[in-house]
């Protein structure tokens, strides 16, 4: 190499260049992995650079940390994943963060090149890794020549800046890690821009908005990096506002348009038919944020204009009359200059009226967490509210209000996995060690992963476990015992969930009433998990003998 030449370039092996990517041109701080045989060298090159390691107890509780650290930071979560069933682990949250488009980076290894697809029964040997993985992801690559790699990442990191985001795979033969990459010192990836709506198309949209009488509008996941647009463009409108579960906190807490994510029952969706237009932005109009009685009793009559990142979405689930592509943030803020006065539609007093017709507070099916919901926002009012899929969760979805999107998601929802909310609190908290965050876990759910509560004791993650304990796979003995169907394999025994916490070293303690929760939140420690464990019986009976669900 010519003196020139050395003066702009450097040579790295192809695991340390990985790392002084990851690090330096992506401003990736943490990541998330299980080390194995085939992936030590990855491990060299990350032990001279201050990115965080974390490990959890599973690949699957990797998958679900990137996925919370991603939904709470903005930013893509990194997993370093083993060959083989290192990637069958991670594939269920893969499937979770696909369904729910959250930005997700996952790199493994792969057997030696010349012995893919061989079938010679190596170590961790799949018949196609790549093939197997792809469909929970936006694409996977396997890396061929290591010299592709800046190329390969920037592909990556273009789909979670510049399109519908979601998990991407990116496999490296392990005869590859140790190869000598030369690469320019300046090397730098893309400034990408998002797409912006046609502004004929925009023009349109405006048009039908002025004219409508009964507007509506219905705001997704894909708005959340977009609040102040989202919150200008609603006031302007005047319009009721359904704020999907992806999308809570969007208009901030208790605003005056927002519906929340009550699009199923009934008095949104007399709102729904009887709005004469519609604007629909970053929303897949999906069944779990509509629909989730599944009688496919929400329906759109009037005119209905959609904006999303994603051409094929604009065409599912309901018929559309105008289809804007591009992303939701700018499309919003584009949207937003064509209404420099506000219109005057009594958007509030018809908000206000499907919600006193909701009644939340006091539905039977709501009102057990009406005060665990109140006794949080007391006590934690910052916090972020990360679910699995149990009672608390599926009530919380219709009762919380949060102050800022990336507050509240679950997997209760979409793909709904069992499992999550532990192992994804944990990785909202790394993202975001300034505010509380609190796992809303249940006893059956809560035993896929919960392992993980040896990471958070590792990492002294200050991330309070709520763990419902009603005995079972409650929500599932209800659709058995509403279709005539025996209750088998949903009344399963439960461990002593405080000993085995104690036996992680995370304190818990058990609590029977809203004043028992009150007081352990109260009394948690600054570091470290604290595990609530609710006894779901006892807790209902309280809040009969003390007759209503507020307790002084």
């Amino acid at each position: 190499m010519s003196d020139a030449n050395e003066r702009t370039a450097t040579t790295l092996t192809c695991a340390e260049l990985l790392i002084r990517l990851l690090r330096d041109t992506y401003g990736v701080r943490t990541l998330f992995g299980i080390p194995g045989v085939h992936t030590v060298e990855l491990y060299r090159g990350l032990e001279s650079s201050d990115v965080q390691h974390v490990t959890p107890r599973h690949e699957q509780g990797a998958g679900f940390m990137a996925d919370g650290y991603a939904r709470a930071s903005g930013q893509p979560g990194v997993c370093l994943i083993i060959t083989g069933p290192g990637m069958t682990n991670i594939a269920t949250a893969m499937g979770q963060a696909l369904a729910d488009s959250i930005p997700m980076l996952v790199i493994s290894s792969v057997n030696r090149r010349d012995t893919l697809g061989m079938g010679q029964g190596r170590l961790h040997e799949l018949p196609s890794q790549q093939q197997m993985i792809s469909g929970v992801a936006r694409f996977s690559h396997t890396l061929l020549d290591a010299s592709t790699l800046p190329d390969v990442l920037a592909r990556a990191f273009a789909v979670f800046n510049g399109a519908r985001p979601g998990p991407v795979h990116i496999e490296i033969p392990i005869d590859l890690f140790n190869a000598p990459v030369s690469v320019p010192v300046s090397w730098q990836a893309p400034t990408l821009y998002r797409a912006a709506p046609d502004p004929e198309g925009l023009a349109e949209a405006a048009r039908l908005i002025k004219a409508a009488k009964q507007p509506l509008v219905l705001l997704g996941g894909g708005c959340v990096p977009a609040p102040e647009a989202a919150q200008a463009l609603v006031n302007k409108l005047d319009a009721p506002t359904v704020t999907t579960i992806n999308a809570k906190g969007l208009l901030g807490r208790d605003h005056p348009l927002d519906l929340g994510a009550n699009a199923a029952l009934p008095p949104v969706r007399e709102l729904a038919a009887n709005a004469d237009v519609i604007l629909a932005v970053g929303t897949e109009l999906g069944e779990t944020d509509y629909d989730v009685v599944f009688d496919g009793g929400f329906q759109l009559n009037g005119t209905l204009i959609r904006m999303d990142l994603d051409p094929e979405q604009l065409v599912r689930n309901q018929h559309t009359t105008l289809g804007l592509v591009g992303d939701a943030g700018r499309s919003l803020e584009l949207l937003l200059a064509y209404f420099p006065d506000q219109l005057q539609r009594n958007g509030v007093e018809r908000t206000a009226a499907a919600l006193s017709a909701l009644n939340l507070e006091h539905d039977p099916a709501f009102s057990d967490f009406v005060p665990l919901y109140t006794t949080l926002a007391e006590y934690l009012p910052d916090a972020i509210l990360v679910g699995d899929s149990t009672a608390p969760v599926y009530a919380g979805n219709h009762l919380v209000s949060q102050p800022a999107p990336r507050r509240y998601f679950n997997a209760s929802t979409g793909y709904g996995t069992l499992g999550y909310g532990l192992p994804a609190a944990l990785g909202a908290q790394l993202a975001r060690a300034d505010l509380p965050v609190v796992a809303l876990v249940g006893d059956g759910g809560v035993m896929f992963t919960l392992s993980e509560l040896a990471t958070a004791v590792e990492e002294r993650l200050a991330v309070v476990i709520v763990l419902w304990h009603n005995a079972g796979f409650e929500e599932i003995r209800r659709y058995m015992d509403a279709n005539g169907v025996a209750r088998l394999g949903v009344d399963i025994q439960a461990p002593n969930f405080l000993t085995l916490a104690e036996g992680f070293g995370c304190p818990g303690v058990l609590v029977e009433s809203p004043k028992e929760l009150a007081k352990a939140l109260a009394n948690r420690a600054p570091t470290g998990p604290l595990m609530i464990e609710i006894d779901a019986v006892a807790w209902q009976r309280n809040l009969i003998n003390l007759g209503d669900t507020h307790e002084d």
